[in-house]
């Protein structure tokens, strides 16, 4: 949310300006961070619109732009650049204006004596919890430079992981979408007009001519009905979905499709292994690391796995034989944990389950794309190949008794 707000600074000169906030209080809070007291604060009232929502939309920031971020960070940071100075010079070159609005302000909160993942975790839609908390346990080790240069990293891994897998499941929607439209507009377009020369004709037509008759029939009658029971039922669907309980079938449907539901654990996995493994190898303790990596896990069964997990590793049970009581954590994972854990190299153990996890997603959507290309395209000539082959061959015969 976007906040004015009327303030004096130490000298008592009126200062008035705004901040972007999640709340009244946070707002507060970050105007005083620049050393002013606040004297009033109120929420711009922001109208929706389409032409607002198109320019959000094309100015947000993208995890490509975080990751270059890091990069620079940690570039500059090499090169001994002060804190202040690094993001008010990162400030001036952005070209997204949000970035650059950010990226300001986290400047401020800098020089009003706030600390670097203090203002990082006042932009939670940019900077997760995870990446707050790696830029914390930096500021504590006192390598900063190395924990943007290891979430430059990690982000680029997880961009280029989940970036593969969902291209990969454009080509099938787009061929699947083409066969539907393929399908209607013959069935409500082209089959009514060549059913009525079929029944003229009084010839007793193949049952398979009929049902596709009648599909025809049906849908041209009753579009209207078909067309608001379909938005009805996306509808409440969509509301459903919204629910703490259809949100977590949703997330079990996931991993439990069959050979999709396989590609989204292992994406799951990686995910969950490189958190643990970046930030245990920071010197994050387990338990925070638990704590971060079930925030942003993104599947609320694996969510609810690490919340059980961080209770029992707070309670003295090792990390290795908590998960391997759950199906959903392969054996393999916990049992290479546990050996990480008696041999004090778990950072490694987890690195390395995180490299094979993500080659397994690199050969999963590999093969997927390998099969259903072909698949996809056989599927699409049968289905229309049939519904052409049944209305054809009436009017062959018809023709070839004239």
């Amino acid at each position: 949310m976007l906040f004015t707000y009327k303030a004096i600074d130490e000298h008592n000169t009126s200062r008035e300006g705004t901040v972007e906030a999640s709340n009244v209080d946070a707002a507060i809070v970050t105007v005083q961070k620049r050393g002013y007291t606040v004297i009033s604060i109120d929420a711009v009232d922001e109208k929706p619109s389409i032409l607002n929502f198109e320019i959000n939309w094309f100015q947000s920031v993208s995890n490509k732009e975080v990751v270059i971020l890091s990069r620079q960070i940690s570039t500059l940071f090499q090169a001994q650049v002060s804190a202040l100075r690094v993001f008010r010079l990162l400030g001036s070159e952005a070209d997204n204006p949000q970035m650059r609005t950010v990226l300001n302000t986290i400047s401020d909160d800098l020089q009003a004596g706030s600390s670097i993942s203090r203002a990082l975790a006042a932009h939670p839609d940019i900077f997760s919890p995870f990446y707050v908390n790696m830029v914390r346990s930096g500021e504590e080790t006192g390598s900063l430079e190395k924990s943007f240069e290891y979430l430059a990293d990690y982000l680029d891994r997880s961009y280029q992981i989940t970036s593969k897998a969902r291209n990969a499941m454009i080509y099938p929607a787009f061929v699947m979408g083409t066969f539907v439209i393929v399908m209607g507009v013959m069935l409500t377009l082209v089959i009514p007009r060549i059913t009525q020369i079929l029944l003229d004709s009084g010839q007793e037509l193949p049952i398979y001519t009929r049902i596709v008759i009648a599909i025809s029939s049906g849908l041209t009658d009753y579009i209207g009905l078909i067309f608001l029971g379909g938005s009805l039922g996306g509808f409440f669907l969509w509301r459903f979905l919204r629910t703490d309980v259809g949100a977590r079938a949703y997330d079990e449907f996931k991993i439990t499709i069959p050979y999709i539901g396989d590609l989204n654990r292992k994406l799951y996995l990686t995910r969950i292994c490189d958190n643990l493994s970046t930030m245990v190898g920071s010197g994050i303790s387990m338990v925070q690391s638990l704590e971060v990596t079930a925030d942003v896990v993104d599947n609320r069964v694996y969510k609810e796995i690490l919340d059980f997990t961080l209770l029992e590793v707070k309670g003295g049970r090792s990390f290795a034989d908590t998960i391997s009581e759950y199906p959903e954590i392969p054996g393999v994972l916990s049992q290479m944990a546990k050996v990480g854990e008696e041999t004090g190299n778990l950072p490694e153990i987890l690195t390395t389950l995180a490299t094979f996890y993500r080659r397994e997603v690199d050969n999963a959507v590999d093969t997927l794309i390998g099969l259903i290309e072909p698949i996809m395209i056989v599927l699409l000539g049968l289905g229309v190949g049939v519904l052409l082959a049944s209305v054809l061959m009436p009017i062959y015969n018809l023709t070839a008794a004239i």
